[in-house]
């Protein structure tokens, strides 16, 4: 049995958070959602998610601050970043900090659903791949 992807989705836009996490409801996702950076942060420290649908610009904290936290603190948490105000050198910025992925607003439904599914996967392989012990390696 395949454990739920456990997702954050971070946002200060209500109707943006729900429709999100409309989107991710299924046997297969459990979501939550926070309106901040610094909410986000606070309940990764609680427990940390797997996957991370982070704004870039919202009151307080920006997205970039947060994305930073978050893979510093929390490197097997992938995120994706989903900005209304998307650039190349935001984006740039955003996978040099570790982002998995990068969407521009709006992003439907099957645009948020698959980058959310792909970054799960790639988490599970990175996860498979990591070398169980040095012994394991060949000189």
């Amino acid at each position: 049995m395949i454990k739920k992807a456990n997702i954050l989705v971070v946002d200060d836009e209500e109707v943006v958070r729900l429709s999100y996490a409309r989107s991710l409801a299924s046997e297969h996702c459990k979501v939550e959602m926070v309106s901040n950076g610094k909410d986000a942060l606070q309940v990764m420290t609680q427990r940390p998610f797997d996957v991370v649908l982070l704004d870039l610009l919202m009151p307080g904290m920006n997205g970039m601050t947060v994305l930073s936290s978050i893979k510093r603190q929390w490197p097997e948490s992938e995120v994706i970043i989903i900005t209304g105000y998307p650039a190349l050198e935001t984006a740039k910025e955003a996978v040099s900090l570790g982002a998995y992925d990068y969407l521009a607003k709006p992003a439907g439904p099957d645009d948020v659903i698959n980058a959310t599914h792909s970054a799960m996967n790639h988490k599970r392989w990175a996860l498979r791949n990591e070398p169980a012990s040095s012994s394991s390696t060949l000189h």
